[in-house]
């Protein structure tokens, strides 16, 4: 368990001092002398084993660096799963979109919601293995709960017809739903719960921030992104605490989806009306954003033996490559690309590049006819749905157009990278599968510039996004 600089554990005081906290009322009673000390109602309430273990409420923070104030918070629970295991392809569908401001303005939490030790390490230990940047700026937080913080589950009703391993999945969904929010609710202004095998659309980030602030007039208790279950539902972080005390309160009843919609009929349906008024103000406190933003891929449940062929009918086609209006170049590749996703498509914006498994020496080559002014550059790899295919140890480089004649002659043979290239000059490099930045006036104009793999690659490679700034 990794503890906070002062050696203490790094969870918000906040956090820990509402629903996670027994806490007592002092309270002067009319007509009487004496004070008379009221409990409020807590988490010790609905899960009296607590008491037994005072450190049971304390989160375990393996990975993070306490990130706060950002606008949207991503909470993600996930499980031991029978089968195949979502959680980095989440991740990476989740990451793959954002920009430098939008990654300072988001908190992604993962929480690994298992006691066993080992597997909560391997979790932690492959984040930290596929997003080492996205951990150290604080984007990316992994939690566990505390060994004792589940209940004795083989002491449930079984009710509503469910086997007892439904119910107890549904039970510990309930926990951890809650356990989440409540250690989420100080961390931005809005969290969205998701599951760990989800595909988020491209652009998710600022549709989310735009229709929150569309209908931050209106009295919603929470807006849907997804059709499916509790994917995408977005609240208020101000709102968590009442909402995950409710899951709390009933969690060894009901599933969490439907204590979600009796959240609802508690707060605005009169048993007086009929169920056509309920309904209609019920949907008063939930808005729907279409089309959906976020669509289940799993087909493994994380109930054991379940399989889930949900999809969301909402969330249409993903958008797999970014148009863009380059300049006129001659294009060239050592790469051989698969089916129709050539470079020449791709450079026009009319699809994605799509290449075999790159070895060391490869290359793309955009040849200026005439030398360009070029103030920045963006080259994307992967894209939303083939997030693994990506360029690694690839460079990006240009040939100023003051060059020798000899050095511009041999950017078009078959002699590129046999070392009589020597005037071309490295100003970046891919990292995490992007590499963006600008060009000094020093190097301007350009004549050609170029990608140049330095190793041998495990996976095809492809180009999402190609953007030549003039």
């Amino acid at each position: 368990m990794s503890k906070g600089s002062n050696g203490t554990h790094p969870t918000s005081t906040t956090t820990t001092t509402t629903i996670f906290t027994e806490t007592k009322t002092v309270m002067q009673l009319t007509g009487h002398p004496g004070r008379q000390v009221f409990l409020q109602p807590n988490i010790y309430h609905y899960m009296p084993h607590l008491r037994q273990h005072p450190d049971s409420l304390i989160p375990n923070l393996i990975l993070g660096q306490g990130r706060r104030g950002v606008s949207i918070v991503l909470g993600i629970p996930t499980v031991k799963r029978d089968k195949q295991n979502y959680l980095v392809s989440t991740l990476n569908s989740l990451l793959y979109s954002l920009n430098y401001f939008q990654r300072q303005d988001l908190l992604i939490i993962v929480f690994v919601a298992e006691v066993d030790s080992t597997f909560v390490s391997s979790i932690a230990e492959t984040i930290r293995k596929n997003f080492p940047k996205d951990v150290q700026s604080g984007l990316l937080e992994v939690i566990s709960p505390s060994p004792h913080y589940y209940p004795d589950f083989t002491a449930l009703t079984e009710t509503f017809g469910d086997s007892k391993d439904r119910v107890k999945w549904r039970t510990k969904q309930n926990l951890d739903f809650s356990f989440l929010m409540q250690y989420a609710q100080d961390r931005g202004t809005y969290y969205v719960q998701l599951e760990d095998d989800v595909v988020a659309k491209a652009g998710y980030f600022n549709d989310l921030k735009n229709f929150a602030a569309q209908e931050a007039s209106k009295p919603w208790l929470y807006l849907e992104f997804s059709h499916l279950g509790f994917i995408g539902k977005m609240f208020r972080t101000r709102d968590l605490p009442t909402v995950a005390e409710f899951f709390l309160m009933f969690h060894r009843d009901k599933p969490i989806d439907w204590l979600l919609d009796h959240i609802l009929w508690v707060k605005v349906c009169s048993p007086e009306k009929d169920a056509k008024d309920c309904n209609e103000k019920k949907a008063l406190l939930k808005q729907r954003y279409t089309p959906s933003l976020f669509q289940h891929v799993g087909l493994h449940s994380s109930l054991p033996g379940k399989l889930q062929h949900l999809k969301d009918k909402d969330f249409g086609k993903q958008t797999l490559y970014q148009a863009h209006n380059n300049p006129a170049a001659e294009l060239s590749s050592s790469l051989k690309h698969y089916q129709q996703h050539s470079l020449h498509r791709a450079y026009r914006g009319e699809d994605f590049f799509w290449a075999l498994t790159p070895i060391q020496g490869d290359y793309i080559l955009l040849n200026f006819s005439q030398p360009i002014h070029i103030s920045g550059y963006l080259f994307r790899s992967g894209n939303i749905e083939t997030s693994g295919d990506k360029f690694h140890n690839t460079t990006v480089e240009v040939l100023p157009s003051n060059a020798s004649t000899r050095d511009k002659q041999v950017i078009g043979s078959s002699t590129l990278h046999k070392g009589s290239d020597k005037a071309f000059i490295i100003i970046g490099a891919f990292e995490n599968g992007v590499s963006e930045g600008e060009i000094e006036e020093a190097l301007q104009p350009i004549s050609a510039l170029r990608l140049v793999v330095h190793s041998d690659s495990d996976v095809w490679a492809l180009l999402s996004e190609i953007f030549i700034k003039v």
